[in-house]
């Protein structure tokens, strides 16, 4: 009997939250030494798991089942493959980072802390589901605490509105999804939700064809795709720091690996069918996001409508349906995390002691902030693709995917590049560069030591994926081999 390892990693975030809540509200250091604690436990493990998977077998491995319904064909089914095993870790790294940037919450953080970690669950859970009504349940519970999170916690300003119109896109897709997915249980005729025999099952081509849209882009929805896209952004910037750190860094492909595990595995010939529509959809956000990214003066803003934009060369990499394109997205899903985690974090930083996000409002902050300033400069240059660093690793196979099978589309997306460079160049000058506002003088405190550990680590990951690809793009290469098998199969 091996040890239940994505069991633990599952459960362990909601254990901890619900221990969390057993704490006196005053007992702050307390809370906090507790949410470190099972946070690097759960990352501990996800990393063990990720070195531990043996690519040369490939496939689902770490595989678990416990029936829980067995009368509607319902079971706790865990696994993870080469796509899954690195998000599994990326969940893990972004709630050890996220913890420590929070360290400072003096508002409530026991509820904080509990309601952070019952969504960490749920995003873990997605990503090691190998039951179908699992993961919708497991998803959901990732969407409900975000509202909570934001509407509690958020930017004054706009958080309610905020909260509410992301909690209401996000279950209006969910529950079209999962339209799909009942009358996927019904057609099947195997009366299960395991996912691994919905693979074996030949739907009908006119089947797949009517429901490959609704699935796929009601868990796209998440992802960020045009036109479902503008609760993302207001999301990003009314979030607290950890909470947008979560966002973008592991619910955005959240949304993405479901429509890529539910919509494009379990529906291939409709993935086919539909691919031009969804590569179209994804080009628009690449440009579109692009451009709106850089005329915003709000810095959280500006990274929102960029994740919008990086996200499409994920759905992009998806709907080429090649090996490139494919592993390109796999590892894209990856570095974007890292990365905009790394973002959201410096902005929190700047903000906290700025208290204004208003780019012209900001300047000279490298003296006070170099930490920080290293760490945006390090993303932007992920950000743009830049070699030796992660995006480059992430992006290049995905042109080349789509250039394989739509050159024109490739060319147009190229566009984001350029547009890219130069917003987040000029964020970074403006920002970190130049002479600092007068009322900003004295006021600019130093960060912490968890501050600076959390940005050393997501600056060291997006560096050395950089320069050896090969701690990454393996993984990725398995679990795309499986995909291909499935497509070939249509």
């Amino acid at each position: 009997m091996q040890f239940p390892f994505l069991s633990v990693i599952v459960f362990t975030p909601l254990a901890a939250g619900l221990i969390i809540l057993l704490y006196k509200p005053e007992q702050k250091k307390a809370i906090r030494i507790t949410a470190l604690t099972a946070a690097v436990f759960a990352l501990a493990l996800s990393l063990w798991v990720y070195l531990s998977y043996d690519k040369a077998v490939a496939g689902y491995q770490f595989l678990e089942k416990y029936n829980w319904m067995p009368m509607f064909g319902i079971s706790l089914h865990f696994g993870v493959d080469g796509m899954s095993a690195p998000l599994v870790l990326l969940t893990g790294i972004v709630m050890v980072t996220g913890v420590m940037i929070s360290w400072g919450i003096d508002d409530r953080p026991r509820e904080f802390f509990a309601f952070l970690f019952i969504l960490a669950s749920g995003v873990f859970g997605v990503f090691a589901s190998l039951d179908l009504f699992m993961l919708f349940f497991f998803y959901e519970i990732a969407v409900f605490p975000m509202y909570l999170l934001i509407a509690i916690w958020g930017w004054i300003k706009t958080r309610e509105y905020a909260a509410m119109k992301l909690t209401l896109y996000l279950f209006i897709g969910s529950v079209i999804s999962l339209i799909g997915a009942l009358v996927m249980y019904w057609s099947s005729g195997q009366h299960t939700f395991d996912m691994l025999v919905l693979e074996t099952v030949n739907f009908s081509p006119t089947f797949q064809k009517i429901w490959f849209l609704p699935v796929f882009l009601g868990f796209a929805i998440l992802g960020g795709i045009f036109p479902f896209h503008n609760w993302s952004p207001d999301g990003h910037v009314a979030a607290p720091t950890a909470v947008s750190m979560f966002h973008a860094g592991v619910l955005m492909k959240l949304g993405a690996f479901a429509a890529l595990r539910v919509g494009i595995m379990l529906l291939p010939i409709g993935a086919r069918f539909w691919a031009p529509l969804i590569m179209v959809l994804a080009l628009v956000n690449i440009v579109y996001g692009a451009f709106i990214a850089s005329v915003q003066t709000d810095f959280k803003y500006v990274i929102g409508f960029s994740s919008v934009s990086h996200m499409g060369l994920v759905m992009m990499g998806f709907a080429t349906l090649t090996p490139e394109g494919l592993t390109g997205a796999g590892v894209q899903m990856f570095s974007h995390g890292i990365m905009t985690a790394l973002f959201f974090a410096a902005v929190g930083m700047v903000y906290d002691r700025a208290h204004t996000r208003q780019i012209p409002e900001l300047g000279g902050m490298v003296k006070p902030l170099p930490l920080v300033a290293i760490g945006v400069i390090v993303g932007s240059l992920v950000s743009m693709g830049m070699p030796g660093f992660s995006g480059f690793i992430a992006e290049f196979p995905i042109f080349m995917g789509v250039w394989k099978t739509q050159w024109l589309m490739a060319v147009i997306a190229i566009i984001s590049i350029v547009v890219t460079a130069s917003y987040v160049l000029l964020v970074v000058r403006r920002v970190f560069f130049g002479k600092m506002p007068e009322a900003l003088e004295g006021h600019i405190t130093p960060i912490r030591s968890l501050d600076k550990i959390a940005l050393v680590l997501l600056m060291a990951l997006m560096i050395g994926i950089g320069l050896f690809p090969v701690v990454i793009v393996p993984w990725v290469q398995t679990g795309v081999q499986h995909i291909l098998g499935l497509l070939g199969g249509a």
